[in-house]
């Protein structure tokens, strides 16, 4: 999140206005009487508040112009509600009102959702697998690191895969040459030994116009759900080979099969 430009969501960072507190003061009596322009400019005043604020989540993946929209929705919020009766300045009332924002849209908008206990157990988790590496100058087993915090190992586990970053099917793990090897590659597909399309008289046509080579690697990799890897051991091929000739061969079939 890079918070050291000088536009944010189209305002120039640079020159944002600062109020003295005799101005602050005169704003808010205008604000409490209805005066919109006035509500204007003490939000333009308090706009280095927000960004002040917005500074303490730079570790975030966010985008910082919609951090700092979500900043200024807590900022507006404090004022509508800010009670100058309580005797406290404004800027205690208002910055945790937009660090609550803030947090909310972070906690919101993240994809995956996961509770505070599996967080937990994640973290003590990961602390102890540290922990046991420096100790023993190994990485533990699961086993280990479940019985170092006297929590089951399938709960460890199911923590673990919780918190753990989604990967796309089409992440490259592997590149030679040209050609690149995607997770998808690596992940066996045994649901396609059920499916219908695999006994139809169209597609064995298409697969016998095929070179045996080509003609195996389509029948280990989507009859038998095999992975790249696995074919590439059973008939002695790199694996960047029958990636190649599977793209090629599916391409051929997909030509004869239109």
């Amino acid at each position: 999140m890079a918070l050291n430009k000088v536009e944010i969501c189209g305002v120039n960072t640079s020159t944002l206005p600062l109020l003295s507190n005799e101005e602050k003061e005169e704003l808010f009596e205008r604000i409490e009487q209805g005066d919109l322009d006035a509500r204007e400019q003490y939000i333009k005043g308090n706009l280095r508040l927000v960004l002040s604020v917005i500074q303490r989540f730079s570790g975030s993946s966010e985008n910082a112009d919609d951090l700092f929209q979500v900043g200024c929705i807590g900022l507006i919020k404090a004022i509508d509600n800010f009670d100058r009766s309580l005797n406290v300045k404004f800027s205690t009332y208002a910055v945790p009102m937009i660090i609550g924002e803030v947090k909310r849209y972070l906690r919101d908008n993240n994809a995956m959702r996961v509770s505070r206990s599996l967080r937990d157990t994640a973290y003590k988790a990961i602390n102890a697998k540290e922990t046991l590496t420096k100790k023993y100058n190994k990485e533990p087993s699961l086993e280990a690191i479940s019985k170092e915090i006297g929590i089951k190992k399938e709960d460890v586990l199911f923590a673990l895969d919780a918190i753990a970053t989604p990967l796309s099917l089409y992440e490259p793990v592997y590149q030679d040459g040209g050609d690149a090897l995607y997770l998808m590659d690596q992940v066996k597909d045994k649901k396609n030994k059920e499916d219908l399309w695999v006994e139809s008289i169209s597609l064995k046509e298409a697969m016998d116009r095929l070179p045996d080579r080509e003609y195996n690697i389509i029948r280990l990799r989507f009859f038998e759900g095999k992975t790249q890897t696995e074919v590439a051991d059973e008939i002695s091929i790199s694996q960047a080979q029958v990636s190649r000739l599977e793209k090629n061969a599916l391409r051929h079939m997909k030509h004869y099969l239109d």
